[in-house]
C-alpha cells in the first residue's frame, strides 16, 4: 500500500468521525429543542400548545393572564433549565478533564455545598439587614460563597507542591466543611428560615427570571469562549502532562485557568438555582462515551448533555404527579444516581 493511499484512508476516516461527531451534537440540539417545546406546554395552567405557540408569536392576541404564565414563568423558567445544565455539565466536564479524575465535578469539589452555605446564612439572618430583598440577597450570598470556595482551591493549585490530587482531596475537604457548616445554621435556624433553606437545597428552576436568565447567559457564552481559545491545549492535555509540555503547553497555568473560570460559572448556576445534583458529573461522561476526548466537540457535547437532562428533569418535575411541581434537584438525583451506577458497571465491562 502506498503512501499516498494510506494518507487518503486516513483522512477519509478523519472526516467521516468528524461528520460523525457533528451529527451527535446536531442531534442533541434537536433533542434539547423537543425538551424545550414540551416544557413550555406542560405546567399547572392548562394550556394549549396552540395557545402557549399563540402567546409566544401573537401576545396582543391573548389575555394578560396567559401572556404572564408563559412570557414570565415558562419561558424563563424552561431557558434557566437549559442554561443551567449547559454551565453544570460544561463545568463538570472541564473539571475532569484539566484533574484527570472521572469523579471531579461542582458537588465533588465544594462549590455547590459551598453555595448552599451561602445562601444559608443569609435566608437564617434575614437579608433586610444587608438592605437587599430576599431574591436578590439569596443568589449573592450563594455566589459570594461558591467564589471563595474557588478561589481557595485556585490558590492551592497555584503552589508549587500541589498536583490534580491535592486539588480534589481538597475540594473534598472544603465540601465537607461547608456541609457541616450547612448542618449547623440549619440546627440553629427557626422552623420557617429551616424550611426555605431546605428548599433551597434541594434545587428549584420556579425563581427564574429573565434578569438571571441574561446575567447566566452571558456568563456561560464568555466561559465558552475562554475555553473555545483554549481548546488544542486541553486536548493535548488529555494525552497526559508530559505530552502536553513537550508540545510548548503551560499545563500548572492552563489548570488553574480552566478551574478558575468554570468555577465562576459554577458559581453563577447554583446561586440561581441551588444544588443541581449529578448533571455534572454524569454529561461529561456520555459525552466522552459518544465523542471521546477531542475538546473541540467535548465541550458543546458535554454542555448540551448537560441542557437536555435538566429539560427533561424539568418536564418530569410537572408531569410525575400532575398539579404538582417537584424540586428539580430531587429529580434529577433520583434519576442520576443510578443511571450513573449502570453507566460506570457498563464502561467497566466494555472496558478491553
Amino acid at each position: 500500500m502506498s503512501c499516498d493511499s494510506s494518507t487518503s484512508q486516513f483522512s477519509g476516516a478523519r472526516r467521516r468521525r468528524g461528520l460523525c461527531r457533528l451529527g451527535i451534537l446536531v442531534l442533541v440540539l434537536l433533542l434539547i429543542t423537543g425538551s424545550l417545546v414540551v416544557d413550555l406546554v406542560t405546567g399547572p395552567a392548562a394550556l394549549s400548545p396552540g395557545e402557549v405557540a399563540g402567546t409566544i408569536f401573537q401576545p396582543s392576541s391573548v389575555t394578560r393572564s396567559q401572556r404572564i404564565i408563559v412570557w414570565s414563568f415558562r419561558l424563563p423558567t424552561a431557558l434557566m433549565g437549559i442554561a443551567v445544565g449547559a454551565a453544570l455539565g460544561l463545568a463538570g466536564g472541564q473539571m475532569q478533564s484539566v484533574l484527570n479524575n472521572r469523579l471531579a465535578s461542582p458537588y465533588t469539589l465544594g462549590v455547590s455545598a459551598a453555595a448552599a452555605f451561602g445562601a444559608a446564612l443569609v435566608i437564617v439572618f434575614g437579608s433586610g439587614r444587608i438592605g437587599m430583598t430576599s431574591s436578590v440577597a439569596i443568589p449573592g450570598g450563594a455566589f459570594v460563597s461558591a467564589l471563595g470556595c474557588s478561589l481557595v482551591l485556585f490558590a492551592i493549585g497555584r503552589t508549587q507542591t500541589s498536583g490534580s490530587e491535592t486539588l480534589i482531596l481538597v475540594g473534598v475537604a472544603l465540601h465537607f466543611l461547608f456541609s457541616s457548616g450547612l448542618a449547623l445554621v440549619q440546627y440553629t435556624a427557626t422552623n420557617d428560615a429551616l424550611n426555605a433553606i431546605i428548599f433551597w437545597t434541594f434545587g428549584s428552576l420556579q425563581g427564574a427570571n429573565w434578569q438571571k436568565v441574561g446575567v447566566l447567559a452571558i456568563v456561560l457564552c464568555g466561559t465558552f469562549a475562554v475555553i473555545q481559545s483554549k481548546v488544542w491545549q486541553l486536548t493535548a492535555l488529555q494525552l497526559g502532562d508530559e505530552y502536553a509540555l513537550s508540545l510548548g503547553v503551560d499545563v500548572g497555568k492552563l489548570k488553574l485557568q480552566t478551574i478558575l473560570v468554570v468555577s465562576v460559572l459554577t458559581a453563577t448556576a447554583v446561586s440561581f438555582t441551588g444544588s443541581i445534583g449529578f448533571v455534572g458529573l454524569v454529561a461529561p461522561h456520555l459525552a466522552r462515551m459518544l465523542i471521546g476526548e477531542d475538546q473541540r466537540f467535548f465541550i458543546f457535547l458535554s454542555a448540551g448533555l448537560g441542557a437536555l437532562l435538566v429539560s427533561i428533569a424539568s418536564v418530569l418535575c410537572k408531569t410525575l404527579v400532575p398539579g404538582t411541581v417537584f424540586p428539580i434537584g430531587i429529580v434529577t438525583a433520583a434519576i442520576g444516581s443510578p443511571f450513573f451506577a449502570a453507566m460506570a458497571i457498563w464502561t467497566r465491562r466494555t472496558r478491553p
